[in-house]
């Protein structure tokens, strides 16, 4: 995955690292995008929000989290940082927690790309994980629909420029 490459430490603002997503001009619906800063100033990772339902709340979050961020760390059966982002915006504080596994080799252009498939016990959520050969973790949450293989096709890397300030 050779376009999955740390930026230089040049970049003024934003992440520094690519960041793995669907462009906003090709999905219709709001976006949003928010950045997880440590407080060295660092990104610590990247979320962005898309908003399909017209303004009564998300459909998807992608997560985008580099080794070392925080926000990668979960135990026992805690739920993905995207998953909890995703409950919080939709106002649903109902307790869910991952209840299983599986993978499922999947094919992102000419890379073979190992998916975690991660089952919730709301059954709403849909929710899928892959490592990038650059180490960040990409996660996808999704309510009320499925994540089927055609999604991997239209994930792309982002401008830098759409996490500048």
């Amino acid at each position: 995955m050779s376009f999955l490459r740390r930026r230089s430490a040049s970049v003024p603002a934003g992440p520094d690292f690519d960041v793995l997503a669907m462009d906003p001009t090709d999905w219709p619906g709001n976006l949003g995008a928010g950045l997880l800063p440590a407080p060295d100033g660092t990104c610590q990772g990247v979320f962005l929000r898309y908003d399909l339902f017209g303004g009564r709340g998300p459909a998807m979050i992608i997560g985008n989290l580099p080794e070392g961020s925080p926000a990668r760390e979960i135990t026992g059966s805690q739920v993905p940082f995207e998953v909890a982002q995703l409950m919080s915006a939709l106002e649903n504080d109902e307790e869910i927690e991952v209840t299983g596994v599986e993978e499922d080799p999947v094919m992102h252009e000419d890379n073979l790309l190992i998916v975690r498939r991660v089952k919730c016990s709301e059954e709403r959520v849909s929710c899928v994980q892959f490592d990038r050969s650059d180490g960040v973790l990409v996660t996808i949450a999704s309510w009320d629909r499925p994540i089927s293989n055609d999604l991997y096709a239209l994930l792309k890397p982002l401008p830098a420029e759409m996490f500048q300030q």
